[in-house]
């Protein structure tokens, strides 16, 4: 029982610590830091992400490592998806939208107005950020052409996703399950 309460207790402990830490003002900041720093301490204290890439901005990473699968256009993979279907592909490409409650999905499109391709997530094992619209993505995972059920496509419209249908009326669309995802602000 003492080793399940000293368990939980770190559970709880360690990120309140981290979270304490982001909030230490400036100036404790500065004097925190090393002497063997060449930033000056109000650069990092204003812009972190700058400090860990300036070229290109930060970039997060979810899920497993990239592996190095094919690449395959974002166009091309909207054009033919049946042709990857159930293939392992990398696709780099610009979140549109992401669900906003948990960040469990994402959709890359090439524009504002055309279908995408939803991201979800291997095993529901990891989310995005709420706020990742507008960040460039690189991710890994298995293509799926899926067909959906009206209510689910309703759902999706109601969230700003582009659900395409087919000839017949019936809802369609291009799925990746993502074993890895990198995030990178513009």
């Amino acid at each position: 029982m003492h080793m399940l309460r000293t368990a939980l207790l770190t559970l709880v402990a360690v990120p309140l610590v981290a979270l304490a830490a982001e909030k230490t003002p400036a100036p404790a900041k500065a004097a925190a830091a090393t002497s063997d720093c060449h930033h000056p301490a109000e650069a990092k204290a204003k812009a972190p992400e700058a400090a860990k890439d300036a070229n290109t901005g930060w970039t997060l990473t979810r899920g497993e490592p990239l592996k190095g699968a094919p690449a395959v256009k974002l166009s091309e993979l909207l054009a033919k998806p049946q042709a990857h279907d159930g293939k392992s592909v990398r696709l780099e490409g610009q979140v549109r939208k992401a669900c906003e409650k948990k960040g469990c999905w994402m959709e890359l499109a090439q524009d504002a107005k055309s279908p995408g391709v939803r991201v979800t997530f291997k095993d529901y094992g990891f989310f995005v950020p709420l706020d990742s619209a507008g960040s460039q993505a690189r991710v890994e995972g298995v293509v799926k052409v899926a067909e959906l059920s009206d209510a689910h496509a309703k759902h999706y419209e109601a969230e700003g996703a582009i659900v395409p249908r087919g000839t017949d009326g019936k809802p369609r669309e291009v799925q990746l399950v993502a074993s890895g995802v990198e995030l990178r602000r513009p």
